[in-house]
């Protein structure tokens, strides 16, 4: 066979550079733009239920739209989803969180920023609820109410750490809570898998080329020995293809170390699964399951109404104890009446709710306490098996990986085409 060396090497070279530019391009599929950006097709929308499922995977299509969101951002609710089922829920439950978060220290900070307010809390409340006996009050009666329910603060607040720590599993779903917060901030989905896999991530653009390259002689042969000028077009196809196939095989598979002989085998993540936990632990605990998160939970989620109830209930003791007795609270009892008092104190309690859970979202004292999460979860996930591990980041993408592919081998078959203009048929 009559090789023209040149024209010969010229397909590997090129086929290196296409197989960078596919993984590298792949990235940003991968990842860009956080948001959808596309426009709407009339009448898309109404038949988008009935075009094939691959199809329907594609962002947008199901909202009637043309146009791309990164996968990662897209599938944030997913992937929120499986990092609970597959690796959150097997290292530790609600209450675990909540224990490492250090409740004595909550219940300490809650006082310290909560004792200010106290007369402001006590004085809106009895304005409200009896305005003109409150008005008459003398002063030194009014100093003794506000004065008991500061005395009694650190104990009202004991009763509302203690109460959450007893029902935190019923009161703070974290499977909900992460997947509400990677729905309405994808950004954070895309920090932890790119901070993540930082490493796995560069060495694809990289195999890009060297696959490239490889996949690349076997087709300068084929285009030597046949000169047919549709034959480089169609192989770019299978060389895109498989290029980033190779590629996520190598990042993800096999799970468990394969030893052949002198080599071994074995996927990139999992390779670095010591160090990678590491990684994980500090973005779930600084933007997931943090205090500041769960304070927002137990307030405003799902079980916020039961959370207001309950710990209303486990506050009446101890605002009975600041405002319900001694001389002086008796002779408000008297001039307000027996109901209208115990409504007052009701009013103090529920109230108190919003108060004493308000410092849970104060973000630098947020950030202080998740140290020891971040070393929970860190330590939790090294325990992971391997498989569970590795499963954790590809899941919420394995079933869109079909994109990255063909979207490699679109590029291929241009590739083949931008060859043939330059280089013509080998011969």
């Amino acid at each position: 066979m009559d090789i023209n060396w040149v024209h010969f090497w010229s397909v590997p070279i090129f086929t290196a550079i296409i197989g960078w530019l596919i993984n590298w391009t792949g990235l940003m599929m991968l990842f860009a733009p956080i948001q959808f950006h596309g426009f709407k097709v009339p009448g898309l929308k109404d038949v988008a239920g009935s075009l094939p499922r691959k199809v329907q995977e594609v962002p947008g299509i199901l909202r009637g739209s043309l146009g791309w969101q990164g996968i990662v951002p897209a599938r944030a609710a997913k992937m929120g989803s499986i990092a609970v089922d597959k690796a959150l829920s097997k290292m530790a439950t609600a209450g675990d969180f909540y224990e490492h978060l250090e409740p004595d220290a909550i219940a300490e900070h809650i006082v310290s920023v909560f004792a200010p307010e106290v007369p402001m809390l006590v004085d809106e409340i009895m304005w409200r609820e009896h305005p003109r006996f409150w008005r008459d009050l003398p002063r030194p009666v009014r100093a003794t109410v506000i004065e008991r329910v500061r005395r009694q603060l650190p104990s009202i607040v004991r009763n509302v750490t203690t109460e959450i720590g007893n029902h935190i599993d019923q009161l703070v779903d974290p499977k909900i809570m992460v997947i509400d917060n990677f729905e309405k901030n994808p950004s954070i989905v895309v920090r932890i898998f790119k901070d993540f896999g930082r490493r796995e991530l560069r060495m694809m653009v990289v195999f890009g080329f060297v696959f490239g390259f490889l996949l690349g002689i076997p087709v300068a042969f084929v285009d030597q020995l046949f000169h047919q000028g549709w034959l480089l077009p169609v192989m770019g196809i299978a060389v895109g293809w498989t290029t980033n196939l190779l590629g996520m095989w190598l990042i993800f598979e096999p799970a468990n170390e394969i030893r052949l002989g002198p080599f071994k085998l074995h996927a990139l993540f999992a390779r670095r699964q010591w160090e990678a936990s590491d990684v994980y632990g500090k973005h779930i605990a600084m933007d997931v399951i943090t205090l500041e998160r769960i304070g927002d939970h137990l307030l405003n989620g799902p079980s916020g109404d039961r959370t207001r109830q309950m710990l209303a209930a486990a506050l009446m003791p101890a605002i009975d104890a600041a405002v319900g007795r001694g001389p002086a609270v008796g002779a408000v009892r008297i001039a307000v009446g027996p109901r209208k008092f115990d409504s007052i104190k009701t009013s103090v309690a529920q109230q108190a709710v919003d108060y004493t859970l308000t410092p849970l979202r104060d973000a630098a004292f947020s950030e202080r306490q998740s140290v020891k999460i971040r070393a929970l979860i860190a330590e939790r996930c090294r325990a992971l098996p391997a498989p569970v591990f590795v499963d954790m980041m590809r899941a919420a993408i394995k079933e869109d990986e079909w994109l990255l592919y063909a979207h490699g081998a679109i590029m291929g078959l241009a590739g083949g085409f931008i060859h043939l203009a330059i280089f013509g048929v080998g011969r």
